[in-house]
């Protein structure tokens, strides 16, 4: 059986409703490997109507018996994440290493955080003559993006889970084949008929059938500004909850007593993880005017040593952009950063030099960027650095907060006290100090236009839950 050429709804694998399929391009080599099949409104009916009729049983189950559950579905990925790892090489263009170190243990770590959230979590709670219960909100429309699949499907179905919600999945079109071996996954844990459910399909046909339709309680989404925006309005004539984590163009600030060649490096490298294509990536490298030139220097070198190719070689750092749509939109950012006047350092448009086939770009660093510049502005997706010198503190968290996001921000400074006084003037939803790393039991989401709501630890399972107070229940 292909997976890809059918849907998991009511603990089965069905034939899709529809015949519309899709090619699945390998971003390494621009070649097919397959073809997905795509749902459509049908589609999304038939895996709606199986998690609503799961929500009464599963909904009623004890804290033990989900513990019981995130158990074995953590058990049965555990068994599958070298295979995992292949799927995320080809269908994603991450190097082996990044899949094998990030993708794949990030999607397991979601659920095990979930199981310790939940054993502790409190549901039922007195209040005067009053109890305050927490109780999962239904069925919930879950639609993630390509670039980190299983790390996102973790951060959404492992809190629905443990919530007690049922679930309908909607992958990306783009990078569908993870979720489907997820879906597999969640068969072999034993998850009940309807519990879990996935459709594939593009935003305007299943993610607006699924965001809209009226028996959903609930719709979480991870994408761009602008699929938030069309999830919120096909969600909004039902009135259901919508949980949005959406772009970002994160500042990182290196304060002037800031160990310069350890920060600027790490700040470099984790503007290219993933290829760029992170949300919360520190895209915009604020530097003290003085210290530009070092500040270049140390920037130009990190990416000049990043080892760019096949993400199938061990040696790879930087692999290529998921799709030709993609690769295009940043080579038009690249072409109108130097249009506006920014300094390339290193980098550039075109493939790096050997690379003639394939999703690359070339590792680029500009500076002498200005607040105005659209590079500046907007989320470029794709290994492109942009150093904006400031003047004093108070500029650098100004420039910091002029941006229509507020995902996440960085702060480099050998002195806490001040890092910590900086961090708390800053406009995102993490601010991450000194190269901390991300932590998966704090909440993330973001201000403004990266979205509402968070997810992550005890954060992400309230987003699950409804609240209710039942008056008298104590005498």
């Amino acid at each position: 059986m292909s997976l890809a050429s059918k849907f998991y709804v009511g603990g089965q694998w069905v034939d899709p409703i529809g015949r519309v399929t899709r090619p699945l391009i390998n971003p390494a080599t621009e070649a097919a490997y397959g073809e997905a099949a795509m749902g459509g409104a049908a589609d999304i009916d038939r895996a709606v109507a199986a998690a609503r009729s799961a929500f009464p049983t599963f909904s009623r189950t004890s804290r033990d018996q989900r513990i019981e559950l995130l158990d074995r579905i953590v058990a049965a990925y555990a068994r599958h994440e070298d295979e995992l790892a292949q799927i995320i090489v080809q269908e994603v263009g991450a190097p082996i290493k990044i899949a094998k170190r990030l993708h794949v243990p990030l999607g397991r770590l979601h659920f095990e955080i979930a199981r310790d959230t939940l054993a502790a979590f409190e549901f039922d709670a007195p209040h005067g003559a009053a109890r305050v219960v927490l109780e999962p909100i239904g069925v919930c429309g879950l639609i993630i993006a390509w670039n980190w699949p299983l790390l996102l499907i973790g951060a959404k179905v492992a809190p629905a889970i443990a919530a007690g919600c049922t679930i309908v999945l909607k992958p990306s079109e783009t990078a569908p084949m993870s979720s489907l071996k997820f879906a597999e996954i969640m068969h072999e844990a034993g998850v009940p008929p309807g519990v879990f459910n996935l459709v594939n399909g593009d935003g305007p046909s299943a993610g607006h059938a699924l965001s809209s339709h009226p028996d959903v309680d609930m719709v979480s989404f991870t994408g761009s500004t602008r699929g938030g925006v069309a999830v919120a309005k096909a969600a909004a004539d039902s009135v259901k909850r919508v949980h949005q984590e959406l772009g970002g163009k994160s500042a990182n600030i290196m304060l002037d007593d800031a160990d310069f060649p350890k920060a600027v490096r790490a700040g470099v490298l984790s503007c290219y993880s993933n290829a760029g294509q992170t949300c919360a990536a520190p895209t915009r490298m604020l530097a003290p005017q003085d210290r530009l030139a070092e500040v270049e220097e140390i920037a130009r070198a990190t990416a000049e040593a990043m080892v760019v190719g096949d993400p199938a070689d061990e040696a790879t750092t930087l692999g290529p952009l998921i799709n030709a749509a993609q690769y295009e939109r940043v080579q038009g950012y690249l072409e109108k950063g130097l249009a506006e006047g920014a300094r390339l350092v290193t980098g550039g448009p075109g493939r790096p030099p050997g690379l003639n086939c394939g999703y690359y770009c070339r590792p680029t660093v500009f500076s002498e960027v200005t607040p105005e510049m659209t590079i500046a502005r907007e989320e470029i997706f794709g290994p492109a650095l942009c150093i904006i010198p400031y003047r004093d503190e108070a500029h650098a968290i100004e420039i910091a907060n002029a941006t229509a996001y507020g995902l996440a921000a960085y702060v480099q400074s050998k002195d806490l006290t001040r890092a910590n006084a900086v961090a708390e003037q800053l406009r995102a939803g993490s601010v991450h100090i000194n190269g901390a790393a991300l932590d998966l039991a704090l909440p993330f989401g973001g201000y403004r236009q990266s979205g509402n709501g968070r997810e992550h630890g005890r954060w992400g399972l309230e987003e699950y839950l409804e609240t209710k107070a039942i008056l008298g229940a104590r005498g």
